[in-house]
């Protein structure tokens, strides 16, 4: 097939820098090149990976052994402009600038959403969120790929099933559908939406609007910057995966268990409607003995933030596998607390 490239590295292709290279690869522009990428690799029996923007993923240093389709599909669509706007975004549309469009137009939703990397299409994948927002609150539809029956479905809001970081696409189908387009339903002239205390706080210590979009966005984005949460050639620590580990969510029990544990009193908590408590995965990485700044080998963690893992230059799969292992084993002794990472390990 016309386009495919052979031991294509993957390492420029992310925003950590780090892995392999493709055995194949193909940069599919239009939804028919996505639906002949991956008939070319099922009729090959080789195992394919879908990259859009590279921003929440590991790859194995060895690369990835099949082929990995490239989703380049482009272009906005504003189908609606009643008091809801509908905005139909194709899957590689880069999410922030799609953010600062919305931001720009008065349209409200995603404005604490600023300073993400990445692709829109990856968005509901993870239910990306922040600073008190998940895209899920604004997600219309979700148009997606069957890769076993080359059609194209339309999923509503509701059968995209999604939870916390979770969605059909990652937990309950992964590997079955690519998605294409996004339609989000955003409120034209809305107020930002401003709940979660950081960021509130941030704003009343600067004597600055909580309702108003762009100074919400430009608040968002300034906050990121001091953790090193947004792309940044010149700062190091944006060579990452932004948040590398999910905030553990506990049940009731599991809750006493924690703070039964001497020196849980701080720890913070915050209350899920369903009844289960969400602890935060950066106090307690940082209780667990990993400071800013740790290294292990060329990689470590952020002078700026604990959850982030960054390369600090030629670092390997390898390195961040150990570092993340050795994360995990300490909060697991000291707190009897899983923590999970949120990137897709690749190649593995």
């Amino acid at each position: 097939m016309a386009g495919i490239e052979e031991n294509v590295p993957l390492a420029p292709l992310t925003t950590i820098g780090i892995g392999g290279p493709a055995r194949y690869y193909q940069r599919a522009g239009t939804v028919d090149e996505v639906r002949e990428g991956v008939a070319w690799a099922r009729e090959r029996k080789l195992p394919l990976f879908v990259l859009g923007g590279g921003s929440n993923l590991l790859i194995a240093d060895e690369g990835f052994p099949g082929l990995v389709l490239h989703v380049d599909l482009r272009g906005i669509t504003v189908e609606s402009e009643d008091e809801l706007v509908l905005v139909k975004v194709a899957a590689a549309e880069p999410w922030d600038p799609f953010v600062a469009r919305a931001v720009a137009n008065g349209w409200a939703g995603v404005e604490c959403l600023s300073g993400i990397p990445g692709s829109t299409g990856a968005t509901p994948i993870q239910n990306v969120g922040a600073y008190g927002q998940d895209v899920s609150e604004t997600v219309v539809r979700v148009e997606a790929l069957d890769r076993s029956t080359g059609r194209v479905i339309s999923f509503t809001n509701a059968e995209c099933r999604f939870a916390y970081r979770a969605s059909l696409f990652k937990n309950h189908e992964r590997d079955r559908y690519i998605v294409l387009t996004v339609t989000f339903g955003l409120k034209r002239g809305g107020a930002a939406s401003v709940r979660y205390p950081e960021l509130k706080r941030y704003l009343e210590e600067r004597n600055e609007s909580l309702q108003d979009l762009s100074t919400v966005r430009n608040a968002t984005i300034a906050i990121r910057r001091r953790k090193g949460m947004v792309i940044d050639p010149g700062d190091p620590d944006t060579r990452s995966d932004g948040s590398f580990f999910m905030n553990p969510v506990l049940s009731a029990s599991e809750l006493g268990a924690f703070r039964a544990r001497p020196g849980t009193e701080s720890a913070p908590a915050f209350p899920v409607p369903d009844g289960t408590t969400k602890l935060s995965a950066a106090w307690l990485i940082e209780h667990a003995g990993f400071q800013k700044g740790f290294t292990h080998r060329n990689v470590g963690l952020s002078s700026k933030h604990t959850l982030a893992v960054i390369n600090r230059g030629g670092g390997t799969a390898r390195e961040a596998v150990e570092l993340v292992t050795m994360i995990q084993d300490r909060v697991r002794e000291r707190f009897g607390v899983e923590i999970q990472p949120e990137p897709n390990f690749i190649g593995f």
